[in-house]
């Protein structure tokens, strides 16, 4: 049984999400339902659930906020939300499930697979203070990788290059070794931050341009980090290359 607090300000929102809850196929226990973070973080430190089903935006404070409250967070929380384009990008680069309102039951089907092999696997936590300052500042520094049932944090400006490994990628770190990960190329592009120094070079490659050492128009090769990493450039996407550069 997964035990689960909600926390929403709005009691229709709340009513929405219980029904939904109680007709998944999931065993879930709704220990409580609180209308703000105070009254929610009361309950969470008195019944120790499982889950958070956590509201992003609600008066006094931000869901995202509940880090401020623990010393540590040794419970899942899944944040619910309206459309909010930071706080979506910063979910995304913790690796943290998210639904967004109106809840799409398919997707909740999905995020509580995924919470309950988490809980069987009991697989590390995140860090929700990083969360918090990602998306306070607006300034995505860090990205949590999935990796073998955990997760690790890396730098976005220790990533050299991602590299495609069929379903999966290879992660090029500055001094270590190389993560592999079940995530796919795809995902990468579409989580990283537009602004950072990433670029796709290929369908098989998203290079950081801060490590670029060499471009190689005849081989279509990219060497990065003093010959640590060669990765490749597509014909059709040489240009936009050479204009970032």
């Amino acid at each position: 049984m997964i035990k689960a607090i909600l926390i929403d300000d709005e009691q229709s929102a709340r009513n929405v999400l219980t029904n939904l809850l109680e007709r998944t196929s999931f065993n879930i226990n709704i220990l409580a339902k609180c209308c703000n973070l105070e009254e929610g973080v009361e309950q969470i430190k008195a019944l120790k659930p499982d889950v958070v089903f956590l509201d992003v935006q609600m008066p006094n404070y931000a869901g995202y906020e509940i880090a401020m409250f623990f010393d540590k967070i040794d419970f899942e929380i899944v944040f619910v939300t309206a459309y909010d384009q930071y706080a979506i990008k910063a979910f995304e680069l913790n690796a943290i499930d998210y639904l967004v309102k109106p809840i799409d039951r398919s997707k909740l089907a999905l995020t509580l697979q995924k919470l309950e092999d988490k809980l069987k696997s009991q697989a590390e936590l995140v860090d929700y203070q990083s969360l918090l300052k990602t998306i306070k500042d607006k300034d995505y520094k860090k990205i949590v990788i999935p990796e073998l049932g955990n997760r690790r944090v890396v730098n976005l400006d220790d990533i050299i290059a991602i590299e495609a490994d069929g379903a999966y990628s290879t992660i090029h770190i500055k001094g270590t070794n190389t993560i592999t990960t079940s995530k796919n190329l795809k995902y990468f592009d579409e989580v990283l931050p537009k602004d950072a120094s990433f670029f796709r070079s290929h369908r098989a490659w998203i290079v950081n341009l801060e490590y670029l050492e060499l471009l190689n128009k005849s081989t279509l090769s990219i060497t990065l980090a003093n010959g640590t990493v060669n990765a490749k450039v597509s014909r059709a996407r040489i240009h936009d290359f050479e204009h970032l550069i």
